[in-house]
């Protein structure tokens, strides 16, 4: 059989090059030993040699293209990986079809196939970034809430900084009358249902926001609080509602004006004031 090359001797530095890189990638690239056989034991190691230094080339190809390709949606990779855990989870414990599918839907809506370690992200930068950071990503909530758009920018950013996401789904109770109450939330997203015991029911949506009665009252829910929609809230734990409102006293008084309308709707009367200090007694206000 006539060999796939003709004698390259008298021909062209071009075509030459082109007969050697041929040979050389038919050796490393299909990690075998080209179009003709080794003859001598020189021929012999050197294609071993050129057979193993192409098959780790290929490895490392492989193995950077793979990790590339990870590192350009790195966050849904984590998303990925952290719901296989979920599923195992769920799976391991023979939770019913109708959770799993609640489970499924709750991280579909809290996650949207993504996740990021915001809370660490958020602490490794400076003061400045992370409150700007925080304005922007909460800005719809900052617009729609008439509290937020007529007070104190320092205010805002102070309350923002404290707020935690949270997503409830329908059907959820998120607050539960006669329970002790150690949040407030602030709708940025969906429906409540306020639930009395008059059976009457109050809808409260998008800028809205609740639970500040029991913070203010330290008593127990007046009220329960059923979500109608998939909702998306920011939550304000109870010390850090009193530690801002302590640096801002008329805000307080804002709370408790639109706390004691809401306590007049449903013919509860209980004393509205700050709570106690450490190691001290609050006053009451007017």
């Amino acid at each position: 059989a006539a060999p796939l090359f003709p004698p390259l001797q008298n021909d062209s530095w071009g075509k030459q090059y082109s007969h050697a890189l041929f040979k050389a990638m038919s050796h490393m690239l299909c990690i075998g030993y080209g179009q003709q056989a080794p003859e001598g034991m020189t021929d012999v190691w050197l294609t071993m040699l050129s057979m193993i230094v192409g098959a780790t080339c290929y490895a490392m190809f492989i193995g950077h293209a793979t990790a590339l390709i990870q590192s350009l949606d790195s966050s849904r990779r984590q998303y990925q990986e952290k719901y296989k855990q979920v599923e195992q989870y769920m799976s391991f414990h023979k939770l019913p079809g109708d959770t799993r599918q609640r489970i499924h839907e709750y991280y579909e809506h809290r996650y949207q196939g993504k996740m990021f370690d915001e809370e660490n992200i958020l602490g490794e930068l400076s003061e400045p970034l992370k409150e700007e950071i925080i304005n922007f990503n909460c800005r719809n909530l900052v617009a729609n809430m008439p509290l937020f758009a007529n007070a104190d920018p320092n205010f805002v950013t102070a309350m923002l900084t404290k707020l935690r996401f949270e997503v409830f789904q329908p059907g959820d109770f998120i607050i539960r009358e006669g329970t002790v109450g150690k949040k407030m939330y602030f709708i940025q997203h969906g429906v409540v249902s306020i639930l009395t015991k008059g059976n009457k029911e109050t809808k409260l949506s998008d800028g809205s926001y609740f639970g500040e009665i029991c913070l203010l009252t330290r008593g127990r829910r007046t009220a329960s609080v059923r979500a109608d929609t998939y909702c998306r809230l920011y939550s304000l734990s109870v010390d850090n509602f009193n530690e801002v409102l302590e640096e801002y006293p008329m805000m307080r008084r804002a709370f408790e004006t639109v706390a004691m309308d809401r306590l007049d709707r449903i013919g509860e009367e209980q004393p509205l004031g700050p709570a106690p200090a450490p190691g001290g007694h609050g006053t009451s206000a007017p």
